[in-house]
């Protein structure tokens, strides 16, 4: 190996393209491109198998990427730190190179060791920014310009890299060898480069048409939505790429003349909102790391009980709640690794509301399901969907409403509970009315663990009772200064109604989304 190296250190930017700090450390000389497979990441309790078995795939054809550029992808297994002492054993490390990570706990602790490690060794280690969020961000205003402008950085260019010669290039291990349980997804989208581009093509040309009006329900979700958000979350695709990407097809499609093309126009309109939407969410973690932990607004602390009631967990875990179209949408997940964002929404809401579960637990569920697993995106929508935030307005979906609203015909209900085969089409969302109910329920198919209306009627009292008071509005005009949408139409702390709705009328001072995709 050379003497002296450069160690950019990938952890979830699995491509070549685009990738600012392995350009950068290409310049200063010979790079050891590196993924640092950590057990005890692994094993923490938001991360599975699935996402796991995800990775592998993304770093095998990461692996052939940078090997076509010069040198091979170098994987170790074990603690960051314990890596970088073996490695600087084998050669100088000249520079750590790495871009930003808006992670978990386990990974900020981790990052916080590995600068120490560099301090303490006099290495200098050179973080670059990758998504729209900011890190010590000081004010939420002009953000969205901020994340226009970033995204229309040209990409960077690919570096050819020089071959390292004498070290081993390593094995990614299996899941069972750091300890993970098994977790079969058939249904799981597959992982790499490749996947992503092949994906976003389809989505751009092929599948997002009804995209705006399709996203909403699961029946018609899975084929049109875009489905780059687990490729977004490993960094196969940068954020920049996609944008770019997305205002290449809204030009290209003002001088079109395929059919359909205003469809086309409102489809790539909403989904450019909601890659803002993306970095939005992940900036509050950024900004409060303690959202996975604590409520964000501290007035409800105590509201639930952090001891969850196993017997409603279980069944909400398990698809078997007695309400079909919630059932069918946790078993569609667990076979696919995937779901919509509204029946994501619902499923935190009747966690939270109807079966009165504190966020943690079920958010750790959903955490470990979801292949596109993205802590700064789940835990403050994990919050929101709980109520728990002080700022976002309390959304207690009716799972029955739901149903015959997003799946009409039944056809996905019975996709994914076919224990309701017999019944009655037109009760296919209440099988409790239909006229064979005694022969399905408590035998087949259990009964309805709570009376979902009167479930919601005593959460929302329960949840509105806290919102009561002078000092509960106090907190929630801070949170919302420094978490919230410049378009929501909150006031924040000091601001007044008039100068609120000067900024709305502004364009160029207003995010691209709302909190309600």
């Amino acid at each position: 190996m050379s003497s002296s190296v450069q160690v950019v250190w990938f952890k979830r930017d699995l491509r070549i393209q685009d990738h600012e700090p392995l350009k950068r450390a290409a310049l200063r000389g010979h790079v050891l491109p590196l993924y640092v497979v950590e057990p005890a990441l692994w094993n923490q309790s938001d991360f599975s198998a699935r996402q796991y078995a995800f990775l592998q795939e993304c770093l095998e054809g990461f692996r052939e990427d940078l090997a076509l550029q010069g040198q091979p992808l170098i994987v170790r297994v074990g603690a960051v730190t314990d890596v970088l002492t073996r490695l600087s054993q084998q050669a100088s490390i000249a520079g750590l190179w790495s871009h930003e990570e808006t992670g978990n706990d386990w990974t900020y602790q981790r990052d916080k060791q590995v600068a120490d490690w560099c301090r303490r060794n006099g290495i200098v280690w050179t973080e670059c920014r990758q998504t729209g969020v900011i890190r010590r961000l000081k004010s939420r205003d002009g953000w969205a310009n901020r994340w226009d402008t970033f995204m229309a950085i040209e990409p960077i260019e690919t570096p050819c890299l020089k071959p390292l010669s004498a070290i081993d290039p390593g094995h990614v291990p299996a899941a069972s060898e750091i300890g993970l349980a098994p977790d079969p997804c058939k249904g799981r989208q597959i992982g790499g480069r490749k996947a992503s581009l092949d994906t976003l093509e389809s989505f751009f040309f092929k599948r997002g048409k009804p995209y705006r009006a399709a996203m909403a329900t699961p029946v018609k979700a899975f084929d049109a939505c875009s489905r780059i958000s687990p490729h977004l979350a490993f960094g196969t695709l940068s954020m920049r790429e996609v944008a770019q990407a997305t205002w290449e097809r809204q030009r290209d499609l003002k001088h079109s003349n395929e059919p359909g093309k205003s469809k086309w126009h409102g489809a790539m309109r909403s989904f450019s909102g909601r890659l803002h939407w993306h970095c939005h969410f992940m900036q509050k973690l950024e900004d409060e790391p303690r959202l996975e932990f604590d409520n964000l607004h501290r007035a409800y602390d105590g509201l639930r009980s952090r001891e969850p009631d196993e017997t409603r967990l279980r069944a909400w875990q398990n698809g078997e709640t007695g309400l079909p179209f919630v059932d069918a949408c946790m078993r569609a997940l667990q076979h696919t690794g995937w779901m919509n964002f509204r029946m994501r929404a619902m499923l935190m809401a009747v966690a939270s509301y109807h079966l009165w579960l504190d966020w943690r637990a079920p958010g750790l569920h959903l955490a470990r399901l979801f292949t596109d697993y993205e802590p700064g995106i789940h835990w403050p929508q994990v919050q929101m969907q709980s109520g728990t935030t002080g700022i976002n307005t309390i959304r207690i979906y009716n799972p029955v409403k739901q149903g015959q609203d997003q799946d009409p015909d039944g056809d996905f209900v019975r996709r994914w509970v076919p224990e309701l085969t017999s019944i009655d089409p037109n009760f296919v969302h209440e099988p409790w009315k239909a006229d064979n109910a005694s022969q399905v329920l408590g035998k087949t198919y259990p009964f309805p663990v709570v009376d979902h209306l009167s479930a919601a009627k005593e959460a929302r009292e329960k949840v509105w009772a806290v919102r009561k008071g002078h000092a509960f509005r106090g907190k929630a005009a801070d949170i919302q200064s420094k978490h919230g949408s410049r378009r929501s139409g909150i006031p924040m702390r000091g601001q007044s109604a008039s100068r609120l709705n000067a900024r709305r009328k502004d364009p160029r001072q207003s995010d691209l989304f709302g909190e309600d995709t």
